[in-house]
């Protein structure tokens, strides 16, 4: 297998700025699912670029011990849409992976099983763990019949105060919990920018995280800005097509109410909106 390439074309986060560290990552795996992996664990960075998310990264794919991990953090509402995005992400991280000219070999190839893990720190109350299935999607229940595509996606909340069982095996997961709590916190008085400072001062004087904060303070403060900023540009650009929505079934009500008022019949105007195919369309 090549080994891949950390790709740094996009924008880190804090989150993959901190744990793309191997030591960090094996410490965060290690904590979430109860393993003892060392640093002599061989871990390849697989991360791919604008597939889960557009500019900034909140994901690190990798590959170890024949795991294909991709491992997310999720600030804002849980997207149920989650396993299909996963398994578009698998689908182009197996053909980064391999040589498209073994496909065709009749020996069979050997592939990393794939673990899907998405962390949650949004303001939403979710539940301290729970899984996103696939088979869920489908518009009928899904059996255990063998030609059936299953794939689960585990959610963990990582906001102070839950699975601080989990929390407490990783010292890093621990500090990022806490700083990502000050902030929010800081945000409810103060501006974005001293928010930050202030979360940031505070942890570095209380030694959370404090050898990546003084290493990287200005990195930070700049990453959270562009997340924050991210966030309401979406949210702006949802907020005018919610608008365009409401004028433009308004003008479709007045339309409507102008034809019925003309002594136009419901059939016809349910023709002219295009609701009835007419008897040419049908013939």
């Amino acid at each position: 297998m090549e080994k891949a390439k950390t790709n740094r074309k996009y924008k880190d986060s804090v989150f993959t700025k901190l744990f793309s560290e191997k030591g960090k990552l094996l410490e965060l795996y290690n904590a979430i699912e109860n393993t003892s992996y060392g640093e002599d664990t061989d871990v390849q960075i697989a991360t791919l670029e604008n597939v889960l998310f557009m500019g900034q990264a909140n994901d690190i794919a990798f590959v170890m011990d024949g795991k294909l991990v991709v491992l997310i953090e999720h600030q804002s509402t849980i997207n149920y849409n989650m396993p299909l995005r996963m398994l578009i992400y698998m689908s182009k991280t197996y053909e980064k992976l391999t040589n498209p000219d073994d496909l065709y070999l009749k020996k069979r190839m050997t592939i990393p099983k794939p673990e899907f893990i998405v962390l949650y720190n949004g303001d939403e109350d979710m539940p301290d763990e729970q899984i996103l299935k696939l088979s869920d999607m489908y518009p009928f229940p899904c059996d255990d019949s063998p030609n059936t595509l299953h794939l689960s996606v585990k959610v963990i909340n990582i906001n102070k105060g839950r699975n601080e069982e989990l929390a407490s095996r990783s010292e890093t997961l621990n500090g990022y919990e806490k700083f990502v709590y000050l902030v929010k916190e800081y945000s409810k008085t103060l501006d974005r920018n001293s928010a930050i400072e202030r979360a940031i001062d505070d942890c570095i004087r209380q030694d959370v995280l404090k050898r990546f904060l003084e290493l990287h303070s200005y990195e930070v403060r700049n990453m959270l800005l562009t997340e924050w900023n991210m966030k309401d540009a979406l949210r702006v650009e949802r907020e005018e097509a919610l608008a365009e929505a409401r004028e433009e079934n308004e003008a479709k009500l007045q339309n409507v109410l102008s034809l019925l008022e003309s002594g136009v019949s419901l059939a016809e105007v349910k023709q002219k909106l295009g609701l009835l195919k007419t008897t040419a369309a049908a013939s």
